[in-house]
């Protein structure tokens, strides 16, 4: 089998990827991306372990947290009131209600999914995040995030949550963050990230496709796709602890792709969270 990443093998990725979050938003299915815990109250326990406090994490509309996190972009972006934001691959919501939140009625989020039933649920959800905040600046679009429905220029800060590992064409979703923000404006992204090439039975497993990890790419290739975008002010940094504790969490999908892996490796021997700030000059 051809490598996911190929471009003639795009749109099955896609397809994949677009199945898998429609079973999770559905309820059909309980793992993916840094996959929803086998306990009920494990995703507000990851998101406290990524760093969301518990206050804002209760003044989310409910079902809005689902699990889906490898860092904390939105603590990473330093919103402020004002900006326009997009959240790309936005889920159920949770990242862009907490930031619609700290860019205030004077700000703006756009959050961009490119899965039917995810856009449905998150749409859902504004009407008890307005109830809850006050707040009426939040909207969620239709769309693929190598080909965002944002104009050219028009955003301050570039979002996204374990979800760029997702695309077939990595290069082509940085060339669109750069497009849509400002000059000035910064991109805050959490994503998973290879330290060594995964063996091959394991990058073709459906469940590491829909897991971020089929996906991933080594941190250097990451750097080097970021700089030949044209970004400045580039900084990468990495956890190493957190496949570590997603293992130590029995997660089911986790389970799966380790009893797959060559005898004595462990998953994150290969895999890390990778955090990257980078700035459009």
């Amino acid at each position: 089998m051809k490598n996911p990443s190929t471009p003639s093998d795009g749109q099955q990725v896609r397809e994949t990827v677009r199945s898998g979050y429609a079973a999770i938003a559905s309820g059909q299915q309980r793992s993916c991306c840094c996959g929803q815990r086998s306990n009920a109250a494990d995703p507000a326990r990851l998101a406290q372990t990524l760093g969301y406090d518990a206050a804002t994490l209760a003044r989310l509309p409910e079902g809005a947290n689902m699990g889906l996190s490898c860092g904390n972009p939105v603590a990473m972006a330093a919103l402020m009131p004002g900006q326009t934001v997009i959240d790309l691959g936005s889920g159920g919501g949770f990242d862009a209600f907490q930031a619609g939140e700290k860019v205030t009625a004077s700000g703006h989020v756009i959050g961009v999914d490119m899965t039917p039933e995810m856009l449905d649920k998150a749409r859902k959800n504004i009407a008890s995040y307005s109830q809850l905040t006050g707040l009426d600046n939040v909207e969620f679009r239709l769309g693929e995030i190598e080909h965002l429905p944002v104009a050219d220029s028009s955003v301050d800060v570039v979002l996204s949550n374990c979800v760029i590992n997702l695309s077939p064409d990595k290069e082509q979703v940085w060339r669109e963050i750069f497009r849509v923000l400002k000059p000035g404006g910064k991109a805050a992204v959490s994503d998973l990230a290879l330290l060594k090439p995964l063996p091959e039975n394991i990058r073709q497993m459906a469940e590491a496709l829909v897991g971020c990890v089929g996906g991933a790419i080594l941190v250097e290739q990451t750097r080097a796709i970021v700089e030949k975008t044209g970004f400045s002010r580039l900084a990468l940094r990495t956890n190493p602890g957190y496949v570590q504790s997603m293992q130590d969490w029995n997660d089911p999908l986790y389970a799966e792709i380790a009893k797959n892996l060559p005898h004595g490796e462990k998953l994150a021997d290969f895999v890390v969270s990778l955090t990257i700030e980078a700035y459009k000059e």
